[in-house]
């Protein structure tokens, strides 16, 4: 059995606040999960964050109250977190004071999403997301799947789906030509529970079960996908961090957890199958080399 972690960066609205919309699977097979989970468990721990999802975009942004404290990074966790706490604390009242409601109501949002992560100084945080995309480095077992949408290049007026249908539909696809070429058993999907997602996702995979996708006939993954909290599973949160890497290096060129997710990508011979980059032709980013080195498609 082999489970596919399934996750996205970025948002599917046109044009939203991002140029991409990468939807990234991360399948591992059953009798690995435990040993990569323990991994991933000790990583978080090195670090103060048992308790805490790693949700990437949030760790991977400067905090600007930690710049303001002084010998902020010499302090223990608990320090840190006090200072920062009472900083904050600060800059809500001072925003409600000054009526200042939309910056209010977004402050008030960026603290609740980096909370947990308050006690680490910026590179600390980006060390633990680079430990983490070691450990999918280093995976052997381990295959990455995705679709990576320029919407800039994505037409709504001439397709029938929308862009996270169209990288749903790829990233079932895909999964399941792996699942045939490796001839090892079944699929299960387990995508990060977005409300907005679940129900349309659902009925697309039933869909996907007795007509195939444009792509392929589907034999075998299992049923619909099993929607989870992603606060409470790792393997999510890891899809979470490929999908971020992806898209971070097709809007910032930013490489170096690239360079190391991108590694896990599902090949056949030379070419990178599982990863396609939609964009307009001619593109040579290593996405779109590794995909298409002698044109050939899917």
């Amino acid at each position: 059995m082999h489970l596919c972690y399934i996750d996205e960066s970025g948002t599917p609205d046109i044009p939203g606040n991002t140029s991409h919309y990468v939807l990234a699977g991360l399948s591992v097979p059953d009798e690995y999960w435990k040993s990569h989970h323990m991994q991933v468990e000790a990583v978080k721990a090195k670090y103060g964050l048992e308790q805490a999802e790693i949700h990437v975009a949030w760790m991977m942004r400067p905090y600007v109250e930690q710049q303001s404290i002084p010998e902020f990074a010499s302090m223990t966790y608990e320090e840190r977190r006090s200072q920062v706490r009472r900083a904050r604390t600060a800059e809500i009242l001072r925003l409600q004071q000054a009526n200042k409601r939309k910056q209010y109501k977004q402050t008030r949002k960026n603290y609740r999403y980096t909370e947990s992560y308050v006690h680490l100084t910026f590179d600390e945080r980006r060390q633990v997301v680079k430990e983490l995309a070691e450990c999918i480095s280093n995976w052997g077992v381990v295959r990455l799947f995705a679709e990576c949408i320029d919407k800039v290049h994505f037409d709504p007026e001439r397709s029938s789906n929308t862009v996270d249908e169209q990288a749903f539909e790829q990233v079932v696809s895909r999964f399941e030509r792996f699942l045939q070429n490796v001839q090892s058993g079944y699929g299960i999907l387990v995508h990060d529970n977005n409300e907005t997602f679940a129900k349309r996702h659902t009925e697309m995979m039933k869909r996907f079960l007795r007509s195939g996708t444009l792509w392929t006939r589907v034999q075998h993954i299992i049923e619909t996908p099993m929607f989870v909290d992603s606060e409470l599973t790792s393997m999510v949160q890891l899809a979470d961090l490929c999908a971020y890497a992806l898209r971070r290096y097709l809007e910032k060129s930013e490489t170096e957890l690239f360079d190391l997710v991108f590694q896990r990508a599902d090949t056949r011979g030379a070419t990178a199958v599982g990863i396609r980059h939609f964009t307009s032709p001619g593109c040579q980013c290593a996405i779109c080399v590794a995909h298409n080195p002698v044109g050939l498609s899917l």
